[in-house]
């Protein structure tokens, strides 16, 4: 067989054209065969970072079901720009829950299908961070320790954005947000604070957990299909830049989720049953700073007074990830 090439067309990305790919490797969007189960119409934002990677994450399950999908979807973000009454998106069985028993209602399904007969039909659950690791903390763990057959999908925009850019236990440190201002000679959110999930849910020693980026769409696919042949409480928490709460550009949300990567920020894994089992090693390392510039939740680090010991505490946080996961080849270069 003839090798094919593939070609990157679009600079300072990984962006393959899928035209040039062979069938096997386009996404699920390439084929017109695709559910699109979050269909056209919704008000998201510009550049809504949630939106195109529930697009992503649902249809890959969908695929991965055969179609025998019901989702329980929290309050949040992802709930009110697809479904304002009496008009919906969604292409599934969908069940809105309350902010914080997503994975509650999602266990309730899967249960009433175990009772009849049904185990072709799967279940999942979705969430922002606040309904996941805020509000819905407790029946999420209850769900891991029970081991309930549902894979649980945290669309983490890393603040509660739909009310008003509230801090959630997901906001990053020294992030502005309308609960943690830049003021006082610690602005922005507190060091120290906060939760971190994917380790949480690993703790629960259920069979996978992972974590994913809008900025490696096949990644974030290849993730969610692996979980549907598991049985069992899955999660996967997916960074999804926010371009109303971070104050960014809409149409840098793919560049800020690959600077999150690409700087350690974010560290992006896969676990089973408790253990690490792969990373997705830097490609290209980035000082923090350049995640954090073009981004006005931080603006307050570099005007009118550059704040350079938060910064590279940071840093420190980065590089800990960076060596707590492996995320660099002995051969990428130092930043």
């Amino acid at each position: 067989m003839t090798a094919q090439t593939i070609k990157f067309y679009q600079t300072g990305t990984f962006t393959v054209g899928n035209r040039l790919l062979a069938p096997e490797q386009r996404s699920v969007q390439a084929s017109t065969e695709r559910s699109n189960a979050i269909n056209s119409g919704h008000r998201a934002c510009q550049g809504c970072g949630e939106a195109l990677g529930a697009r992503y994450a649902v249809d890959a399950a969908m695929r991965a079901a055969s179609g025998k999908l019901i989702a329980a979807n929290a309050t949040g973000c992802l709930e009110v720009f697809s479904t304002p009454y009496p008009e919906t998106s969604w292409q599934l069985p969908w069940i809105h829950s309350l902010f914080g028993n997503t994975a509650a209602v999602a266990t309730g399904i899967a249960a009433a299908m175990k009772v009849k007969g049904r185990t072709d039909v799967r279940v999942l659950a979705q969430g922002g961070d606040g309904g996941t690791t805020d509000i819905g903390f407790g029946v999420l763990s209850g769900m891991f320790e029970r081991n309930d057959d549902v894979l649980y999908i945290c669309y983490d925009n890393e603040a509660y954005m739909n009310t008003g850019v509230q801090r959630s236990s997901a906001t990053p440190a020294a992030a502005r947000t309308a609960t943690t201002p830049a003021v006082g000679a610690q602005p922005g959110n507190v060091f120290g604070q906060g939760k971190n999930l994917p380790r949480i849910a690993m703790a629960h020693g259920i069979p996978y957990v992972a974590t994913a980026t809008v900025a490696d769409l096949h990644d974030l696919e290849a993730k969610v299909e692996h979980a549907m042949t598991l049985r069992g409480a899955r999660y996967l928490h997916v960074l999804v830049p926010c371009p109303l709460g971070w104050g960014s550009a809409s149409h840098d949300t793919i560049r800020l989720a690959r600077l999150a990567q690409q700087s350690g920020s974010f560290p992006v894994f896969e676990a089973e049953h408790g253990e690490v089992t792969a990373v997705s090693k830097i490609r290209r390392r980035v000082p923090v700073e350049d995640y954090l510039k073009p981004q006005k939740r931080f603006a307050h680090l570099f005007a009118p007074q550059r704040r350079d010991d938060v910064i590279a505490h940071l840093q420190a946080l980065a590089d800990r990830n960076i060596r707590q996961y492996g995320l660099l080849d002995p051969a990428t270069e130092a930043v």
